[in-house]
């Protein structure tokens, strides 16, 4: 089971014209919307690693009729200028409930070790965005909702390091049942740390997870899980081998080499299709029939 690139090469890139998105474009958020493809995307200003210093993140607004050609704002739809985002908002994730969109991200600050916060805003129009602030107040990353309510609930998939793992909600202030899911495993690809990558699509038999995992060597690879239908925390089947990994030289290569990363899985009739990072750096698409995922 492998997802299919739909080119070889990146479906977006930096912009050197652009301060706020010169060095980098990754970590998208993408819906798929009144026939089109939106993404929100994650932009930095320089290499979005410590190591290059002290970089800025802001969010850009990107739509497409094909995956391959994206027409894109030349402004940020979301700025670092709240206080949990002073180095900006990271790794959005969008879910559609009812006639709202809900996206989760990491406001990041950087005012002492671990200050990153999972957040949320809500918006009508995928452009136009209402920040509702920290939702859960610890050191987490990694999460987005289920794409529909169960009963009165929300369920929220975050990381706990270094595993994934669900709590409940009905009003997005209190967060309870927080549950384990999925745990790295001992001596494999994904044996130091897991999280999800886009949020949860329904399939045939429950729900498609796709996650990513790192090994010892800090290579991202895409891996994918089935979650049960009515109760996603029971893990139904998990596929032994990466569904994606750094092949070319622009997923090998970049600010934080050997790394593919995902925050938008897109069920359509016939497939699911991936949006994904290359080396924090640019922006590709694949896809998988729905026949051919197999566990």
């Amino acid at each position: 089971m492998k997802l299919t690139r739909i080119s070889e090469e990146p479906v977006l890139k930096p912009i050197q014209e652009h301060k706020w998105e010169r060095a980098g474009v990754f970590n998208a958020a993408a819906v798929y919307h009144k026939g089109l493809f939106h993404m929100v995307y994650r932009a930095t200003d320089i290499g979005g690693h410590e190591k290059y210093g002290e970089y800025i993140n802001k969010l850009g607004y990107a739509v497409s009729k094909d995956l391959k050609n994206w027409h894109r704002f030349s402004k940020p739809i979301f700025e670092n200028d709240a206080p949990q985002e002073a180095r900006g908002p990271e790794d959005p994730r969008i879910v559609r409930i009812d006639d709202t969109f809900y996206m989760t991200y990491v406001g990041f600050a950087n005012r002492f070790p671990g200050d990153y916060r999972i957040s949320l805003a809500t918006s009508k129009d995928l452009v136009n965005w209402e920040r509702h602030g920290v939702l859960l107040d610890e050191e987490n990353k990694n999460s987005a909702l289920f794409p529909q309510k169960f009963g009165d609930e929300y369920f929220l998939l975050h990381r706990r390091h270094p595993d994934i793992w669900i709590s409940s909600t009905t009003d997005f202030k209190t967060f309870y049942d927080h549950t384990k899911v999925m745990s790295p495993m001992p001596n494999s690809w994904q044996q130091t740390r897991i999280g999800i990558a886009g949020p949860p699509v329904p399939h045939k038999d429950g729900w498609l997870l796709i996650y990513h995992a790192v090994d010892e060597h800090n290579h991202y690879r895409l891996g994918a899980a089935l979650l049960d239908r009515e109760n996603p925390r029971e893990v139904v089947a998990r596929h032994p081998d990466p569904i994606i990994e750094p092949e070319l030289d622009w997923e090998i290569k970049g600010w934080v080499p050997n790394v593919i990363f995902s925050c938008a899985t897109i069920e359509l009739d016939d497939q699911y299709v991936v949006i994904y990072a290359g080396a924090d750096t640019a922006i590709g698409a694949a896809y998988i029939k729905k026949e051919d995922v197999k566990f």
